[in-house]
């Protein structure tokens, strides 16, 4: 992958992402546990996607041990802006505050979470 373009991972990618950011590194068999506690796939299917993602730079490998370690190359954040400036652009005309909307009325808040949304807020309005 290379620096300037922006490379979008599928919803299994993803998953795995997810796994490797809560984990830092993984064998494809520590990744391909997880998985199977969410969804019915296979370990060879588990392992041809994190080849791949290591073939577009999402992934690197540590293959100084019999025992392949994967560690991803991407960010937790640099993830969640490229998907929240697709979905912006792509369901939500281009409107911010139109998918910030359409999250709060999807779901219910604690109090908790408006005082945080309250005080991010007052950062912008500065």
């Amino acid at each position: 992958m290379t620096q300037n373009k922006a490379y979008h991972p599928t919803e299994n990618e993803l998953a795995i992402l997810q796994i490797l950011w809560d984990k830092g590194q993984a064998t494809v068999r520590e990744v391909h546990d997880v998985l199977e506690t969410k969804k019915d796939t296979g370990y060879t299917t588990t392992l041809k996607t994190m080849q791949i993602m290591t073939e577009k730079g999402l992934l690197s490998r540590d293959t100084s041990s019999r025992t392949h370690i994967y560690k991803p190359n991407i960010s937790r954040e640099k993830a969640q802006r490229q998907f929240l400036g697709k979905m912006i652009d792509g369901l939500f005309s281009g409107s911010p505050g139109r998918l910030v909307m359409g999250a709060l009325d999807h779901e219910k808040l604690s109090r908790e979470e408006i005082r945080e949304i309250r005080e991010y807020l007052q950062q912008f309005e500065k």
